[in-house]
Order: structure tokens, then sequence, then C-alpha cells
């Protein structure tokens, strides 16, 4: 069993307040538990309009299982259009 966590760090170039952000972030959480099947959660920058951290956590029975499910929500995140990211960090366990 492998356990792979992403950590995306985003742009929301649209968001002028939080409120505006918190929808863009909300939405692209509940997609991306939805067609992956992840786990999805805000972990870092709530207080700041126009940029956000959320991390994504995958279980899979290989490496390459969890990996493959993170470069699809990494390509899914990238062709959104809602946001940018910024820096990605991926870690095993």
């Amino acid at each position: 069993m492998h356990i792979a966590v992403e950590t995306f760090r985003l742009g929301i170039p649209g968001a002028d307040s939080l409120k505006a952000k918190r929808m863009v972030v909300k939405s692209i959480k509940s997609k991306i538990r939805n067609r992956f099947n992840v786990s999805v959660a805000e972990t870092g920058l709530h207080d700041v309009p126009q940029s956000a951290e959320i991390s994504v956590a995958v279980v899979a029975d290989g490496r390459g299982a969890a990996d493959s499910v993170l470069d699809h929500v990494d390509g899914w995140i990238e062709a959104d259009g809602r946001v940018l990211i910024h820096h990605t960090h991926r870690e095993f366990r």
C-alpha cells in the first residue's frame, strides 16, 4: 500500500474577495474529490484572496498507480482555467 500527497499552491486571478476565492476553491475540491476518488483539503493560505493551497491524498496498491492518479489531478487542475498552478510538492509514504 502506498500513500501519496501532492500539495498545490494556486493563484486565483479572478478572486477579488475571500468569498469569491472560497467559491472557486470549494468547487475545485468537490470536482477533484468526485472525479478522482481522492481526499482533498484546503491546507493553507486561507486569508489570501488570490491564492490557495490545497492538498490531495491518494491511497493505492502501488507507487505507480498513486503517481498516475496525481498526474491526472495535476492535468485536470491545469485545464480548469479558473486557477494557475504556481508550485507543487509530491510526497510518498
